[in-house]
């Protein structure tokens, strides 16, 4: 089902012909019979021509001649697994160690893969104790059996404690008698982009039958899935595309493709992003994404400042690997950085996903100790930003086969992935699954609506800001669509968050997310931005600044607003400001003019002190005489309790 433009080695891990086999096959044939010798010799050329069809109809023929054929056995067991017969390969490997297990020692480690191959992992566990206790087998088999040994380990302990795993199909609406692979959500988990894999000429021999790959999407509403299309050019082409991923917007696209004329190696990541409905041509993301090697399989954070993927690159730990990439001021990518051995490992690391919580990431492999072949595995970054120990998501998600390209929605509670199952509609079907809790990422919430113009209604493009209020950190740096306005942020629970949002000329918007304390997912926060232009009379609340109760004293957390607005004033030195206090009505007038007067005073003070003018700026408290709100409830209280600033010029 999957296109070999994505993965350097293939689905399946081929194996080479040991060397001391291939020897071997120049020697003299072990066997009296010259009918089943030259049976081999005309299998052993037909082998070397990649003809295998041929070899195992020769094979099978000397074997019949001469049951004690070692050699042919050996060649048989090599050729069927090569094939991706596993299964058919065990019996020539079994008859050959019946026949003197001395002979080619390592014969035993090979019918240990081939079982593993097979989810036969009792029989995979006893073959690789047999290469543990022989001598003549080189170190490389005796460390690689010690890793499958630990691998049937885990996974029949696995099996006996199945994770809880309820595979969904979608429906006709988005899977087809094709196949549907590597799905990518928006943050409202409303928007799904995936790849399918069509042929150009149905209908031909299977022999003949040319495939191509194309980006489809699909968008949920009233309870359902619209029903899939192809999103057409200039992301589409006649060539492949596949492996993308979006930022929690849906509005940057990457992908990869492979052999194309402004390639840096085989395969690159390329980036696309739309605009008022349309996407833009795409292009080649660039040499620090790209090298002369194989890159793939990206995944962008949530606000598109960092980038995750695999690559062959030099400087890595296995055959691939997962790096990452984090975006420089003016938009550019720095050095990608190896995710080091905690994650990578001497065998391949592909699919990487990273959460929107910007904290846990997803990946496959084949490395760590897992079901045989490819197996899905998260990873949680700490305080320090150092990953984790890898966890394996469990049987029966993980099976003796190759699963990987797994995301999981900005809620945590759904995920998505791609399976050849039956029951499907076609070649492999996406299907969703609730996630069980452990393996959930910490929830996030979004934003969403649309940036206007309070005086034209006018949509604008404008930059947003998510700040962890606590640390005065930048989050997630995003913004809305320069042609409709529209946008989509993702705000991740777990933290106390400031919100701005900002454009040239006009009063910069202020918002605060209290989920510092949330235990489950946050509801959506769906409101329309309206931006007041910079001009006389305008004013807007800061609603990010903190006072300790009845006092003027400044919390930390207000710093980071404070910040933007001196910002702000930098950026406008034409600009004359009031600093205006309110209160609510608890309390005497007198207190909370004094109160109030107060605390626009230690404002002022602030950007005093931060290098704003002071001639550029006065003060005052107002006390309850300017409610926004009622207050005979604590919500009109709080509204009414805040801070604003006012232009008084702005010439």
């Amino acid at each position: 089902m999957r296109s070999a433009l994505f993965f350097t080695v293939g689905v399946f891990v081929w194996l080479m012909l040991p060397q001391a086999l291939a020897a071997q096959l120049d020697a003299e044939a072990t066997t009296g019979s010259r009918r089943a010798r030259r049976a081999y010799e005309q299998a052993t050329e037909a082998w070397r021509r990649y003809d295998h069809q041929t070899a195992v109809r020769e094979l099978e023929r000397a074997v019949a001649i001469d049951d004690t054929f070692i050699q042919a056995y050996l060649l048989l067991a090599e050729v069927r697994y090569q094939q991706g017969d596993y299964e058919l390969s065990i019996a020539p490997w079994q008859s050959a160690i019946r026949i003197d297990s001395l002979y080619f020692p390592a014969a035993y480690y090979y019918l240990g893969e081939a079982f593993l191959r097979m989810g036969r992992y009792a029989e995979a566990k006893q073959a690789f104790t047999s290469v543990l206790a022989m001598d003549a087998v080189s170190e490389s088999l005796l460390r690689k059996s010690r890793e499958n040994l630990a691998g049937c380990r885990f996974a029949l302990e696995a099996i006996r404690n199945p994770v809880d795993f309820v595979p969904i199909n979608p429906g006709p609406a988005i899977n087809s008698l094709y196949a549907e692979y590597s799905p990518a959500l928006t943050a409202d988990e409303k928007t799904l982009v995936f790849t399918r894999k069509k042929p150009f000429n149905p209908g031909a021999p299977e022999d003949k039958i040319i495939y191509f790959e194309d980006f489809y999407i699909s968008y949920f509403t009233d309870g359902s899935w619209t029903e899939a299309k192809n999103l057409g050019p200039p992301i589409n082409t006649t060539g492949n595309e596949g492996a993308q991923t979006m930022t929690a917007d849906g509005r940057h696209l990457y992908f990869t493709a492979c052999n194309r004329p402004d390639a840096y190696g085989s395969c690159d990541i390329y980036y696309a992003e739309r605009r008022g409905g349309h996407w833009t041509e795409p292009v080649n993301a660039g040499r620090m994404l790209n090298s002369p090697f194989w890159d793939s399989q990206p995944s962008v954070s949530a606000d598109g400042q960092r980038i995750y993927f695999a690559s062959s690159r030099p400087g890595g730990v296995g055959a691939t690997d997962l790096w990452k990439a984090t975006r420089r001021a003016d938009g550019s990518w720095n050095t990608p950085q190896n995710l080091g051995p905690v994650i990578n490992t001497a065998g391949r690391e592909v699919s990487p996903f990273i959460h929107p919580d910007n904290q846990t990431l997803y990946f496959a492999s084949d490395g760590h100790p897992g079901m045989g072949g490819l197996d899905i595995f998260y990873s949680r970054r700490d305080a320090e930003g150092n990953w984790g120990e890898p966890v394996n998501l469990g049987y029966p998600l993980n099976t003796h086969g190759d699963e990987f390209a797994l995301i999981v929605g900005a809620s945590g509670e759904w995920a998505w992935f791609a399976s050849e199952a039956e029951g499907g509609y076609g070649d492999s079907d996406l299907y969703r699954f609730r996630l069980y809790p452990e393996a959930r990422p910490q929830p996030v919430s979004y934003m969403k609506g649309i940036v206007y113009d309070s005086i034209t209604q006018k949509p604008l493009g404008a930059s947003f800001e998510l700040i962890d209020i606590e640390s005065g950190q930048s989050i997630i740096a995003s913004g809305s669509d320069g042609v409709d306005g529209s946008f989509l942020v993702a705000v991740p629970s777990g933290k106390n968050l400031a919100l701005n949002v900002s454009k040239n000329g006009y009063l910069f918007f202020s918002e605060h997310f209290n989920y510092a304390y949330a235990k489950e997912q946050p509801e959506p926060y769906l409101k329309n931005i309206p931006l007041q232009p910079a001009t006389e009379g305008q004013s807007t609340v800061l609603r990010n600044i903190f006072f300790e109760t009845d006092s003027y004293r400044l919390e930390p957390s207000s710093f980071a607003e404070l910040d933007r607005l001196v910002q702000f004033l930098e950026q406008n030195p034409a600009i004359h400001i009031e600093i205006s206090g309110h209160t609510d009505s608890t309390g005497t007038l007198e207190y909370n003019l004094a109160l109030s007067g107060n605390r626009a005073r230690s404002v002022y003070n602030y950007l005093a002190g931060r290098g704003v003018a002071q001639q550029r700026m006065s003060y005052k408290g107002y006390a309850d005489t300017r409610p926004v709100d009622t207050n005979d409830t604590e919500e009109g209280r709080a509204r009414n309790r805040r801070t604003e600033f006012t232009i008084l010029q702005n010439q």
